[in-house]
């Protein structure tokens, strides 16, 4: 049975967030709260881990995987920006988007988009997920909105993911009240900025 971490919303105790790190380094897969909704997360260089991520998720290789990044600074390690793009992330990070560009060296090829050589990126703004994400340490987490497989609406109620996903994740992070909207997923590999799902996060802030 996967292990439920109840963090305190607003200062996570390190010990129990130590010990998630700690099932993400043995290849667990986790679901953690976001500022939209729930996540899959696991460790970006452990194969075997992407693939039950995708699995549990329901989802084939051309289905684009998320990095959640730290920060700015630690994404444009992971992505090719021109300034155009970088004006579009810095106005709209940290916050509930994802967003589609080139994948540089740095990111794993059987992660990638395999035709495109693209991936979605991301930096979220939820402070038990930036406190996961600095105890980890090793760069960004790879993940996929938890909406089960076959259903559209992702999942957002610690007990419930819990229950459904018992013997599939390693552990749940309960981090308190979580949205029940996906992140808005941007493409920027194009002329233009194209909203690829509309979901929580405003494209409007964005001027799109």
């Amino acid at each position: 049975m996967s292990q439920l971490f109840e963090l305190h919303h607003e200062n996570p105790q390190v010990r129990l967030l130590k010990q998630a790190v700690a099932l993400l380094e043995k290849g667990g897969v986790l679901a953690v709260p976001t500022d939209s909704s729930y996540a899959l997360v696991c460790h970006l260089d452990d194969k075997a881990a992407a693939d039950k991520l995708r699995q549990i998720r329901g989802v084939d290789d051309k289905h684009h995987l998320t990095l959640l990044c730290r920060d700015l600074s630690e994404l444009a390690s992971y992505a090719r920006v021109d300034n155009r793009q970088y004006r579009l992330l810095k106005a709209a990070t940290p916050g509930p988007f994802t967003f589609i560009l080139e994948a540089t060296k740095e990111v794993p090829r059987r992660v990638s988009h395999p035709s495109r050589k693209t991936i979605g990126l991301r930096v979220p703004e939820h402070k038990v997920l930036h406190a996961l994400l600095a105890q980890h340490g090793g760069g960004p987490l790879l993940a996929t909105t938890l909406i089960p497989a076959g259903e559209q609406d992702p999942l957002n109620d610690a007990q419930e993911i819990r229950e459904r996903y018992q013997h599939q994740v390693a552990a749940v992070i309960d981090g308190g009240a979580c949205p029940l909207e996906p992140s808005t997923v941007i493409d920027l590999t194009h002329a233009e900025p194209e909203v690829l799902r509309l979901g929580r996060g405003d494209p409007a802030r964005l001027g799109l």
